[in-house]
């Protein structure tokens, strides 16, 4: 008895004290924005313009007449059909529809984003309308670009491609090994900034506090958070935004070298869309059953047309009920050309992009392996915003119980945000 009320209040104790942290972090926080906002409401008012109406990148906007207030309204849809050659029953994707022939909205989305107050406090949502899920509500403070501030629940800053929109991506989806390796979207509070020194001396950073139960989780199902960090590296001096294609034509280059690392204690061992799942192979878990580490390296450069992108992962799952250990590893690469820029014969809309993915679930088991193979051809009309994007994606599963199975499709979409 004696033992077990010591083990309730220690965990009492360490719930009181991830409390009281993350309390102070964001108490000091907005103690350092009202006491700027104070400081800017003394300035003198300038003379009253007519508000701002019109249309821009982001959607409809709606602006007041000092710019203090900002909202912008946009919609994104997805259409996709699909054809599969080979199909022997292979699904990795878990929202993938199995079968010969599909047609789809792939994605229904509207997103509501802008400033109010100041331009430096933002917001931002964003809600599925074919799922019914409410994505993303986020709120930051970005005053000083080496320190800023974000609290609510988004698309966790740990891999390039994970982080790029489903409507800004390169190929119709992300890698093979996306499933296995991202965070996806928490709820939480972040540090994150830009440390903008003289030429190479160029860095991002960010540093997390997540509750690590996934979309639509409120609360944390034991005592430890999940905690991530991430540095990137602007090698050339200049940032790199999180899109895919060069479709600004970096004349002088911009390239990225980040390393990023996530640790976490729940019932999953994967997350996705739909909030926190298991990887096959492991069992719905208890609170605090998986201990998962991980790290990933990634690159990326865009230059005169040419994009590259990769990424290196490792993961590993201790189940601390049956007392195993997993560890995992992953890797893509993934480039694509504007050919105009060679051959001006050819459309100046058109890239072609190439992609190859690798994937170990066991690194005690070498010999279960996935491969992917994706070529894609993207025509843009209004850059990401208005596109079509054709894809033939080869996928190779090796199991030693299954041996070898494959899953062989080509597809077509429309993506068009209003």
């Amino acid at each position: 008895m004696v033992a077990k009320r010591l083990s309730q209040s220690l965990v009492l104790r360490k719930r009181i004290t991830k409390s009281a942290a993350l309390c102070l972090f964001s108490c000091l926080f907005l103690c350092f924005a009202q006491r700027t906002l104070a400081e800017e409401s003394e300035k003198p008012v300038e003379e009253e313009s007519r508000a701002h109406v019109g249309y821009g990148k982001k959607g409809f906007e709606f602006g007041s007449a000092d710019g203090n207030y900002l909202m912008q309204i946009q919609s994104r849809f997805q259409f996709r059909y699909t054809y599969r050659i080979i199909e022997n029953g292979v699904d990795y994707r878990d929202y993938q529809s199995v079968g010969q022939n599909t047609f789809r909205v792939n994605r229904a989305r509207l997103k509501i984003g802008g400033h109010a107050y100041r331009p430096w406090i933002m917001y931002f949502f964003e809600y599925e309308l074919v799922g019914s899920a409410l994505l993303d509500y986020r709120f930051m403070i970005e005053k000083l670009p080496y320190l800023s501030f974000k609290a609510g629940q988004w698309k966790v800053y740990y891999n390039r491609e994970r982080v790029i929109s489903s409507g800004s991506q390169q190929m119709l989806d992300r890698s093979m090994i996306n499933p296995y390796f991202t965070v996806d979207r928490q709820q939480g509070v972040s540090l994150y900034g830009r440390l903008d020194g003289r030429g190479a001396a160029d860095f991002n950073y960010w540093v997390s506090v997540f509750s690590g139960t996934g979309r639509g989780a409120n609360e944390n199902d034991d005592a430890y958070p999940m905690l991530m960090a991430r540095i990137q590296w602007n090698v050339l001096g200049r940032e790199l935004e999180f899109s895919g294609s060069d479709l600004t034509f970096h004349k002088r280059g911009a390239g990225i070298l980040a390393l990023a690392a996530v640790t976490n204690q729940s019932p999953y061992t994967k997350f996705s869309q739909n909030g926190g799942g298991e990887l096959w192979g492991f069992e719905p878990g208890e609170p605090g059953q998986y201990r998962v580490n991980q790290w990933v390296e990634e690159t990326a450069l865009m230059f005169r047309g040419f994009s590259w992108q990769q990424e290196f992962h490792w993961k590993q799952v201790h189940d601390r009920v049956n007392g195993s250990t997993t560890t995992m590893i992953g890797n893509y690469v993934q480039f694509g050309y504007f050919f105009h820029y060679a051959w001006s014969a050819i459309p100046k809309p058109l890239e072609l992009a190439f992609r190859h993915s690798f994937y170990y679930p066991d690194l005690n088991q070498t010999a279960d392996r996935q491969y992917e193979y994706s070529l894609a051809a993207n025509w843009f009309f209004h850059a990401h915003l208005n596109k079509l994007t054709a894809q033939v994606t080869y996928m190779e599963f090796r199991n030693t119980a299954t041996g070898l199975q494959e899953d062989l499709w080509i597809a077509l979409q429309w993506d068009i945000s209003i």
